[in-house]
């Protein structure tokens, strides 16, 4: 058993629901949750991810990665 309630349709999701019925011969519940359904599971295109980065005018010594990680994050919380 479902939940019954009311709701107030725009003209435009209406329109669709009436061409869903027309077109597939289901009841107005079956057509709402169809169009529900369909819109639960669209995918919508992310934006590209980009990297960004800020110069931060400082030389690294990268030969030992400790010190090199405690320059740039600062000292480890102990």
């Amino acid at each position: 058993c479902g939940m019954r309630t009311t709701v107030v349709l725009d003209e435009d999701i209406a329109a669709a629901i009436r061409r869903l019925r027309r077109e597939r011969g289901v009841g107005l519940s079956e057509a709402l949750n169809q169009l529900a359904r369909a819109g639960l599971t669209v995918r919508r295109p992310r934006e590209p991810f980009r990297q960004r980065s800020v110069p931060l005018n400082l030389k690294v010594d990268v030969t030992n990665i400790s010190e090199a990680l405690e320059l740039l994050d600062g000292p480890a919380a102990r």
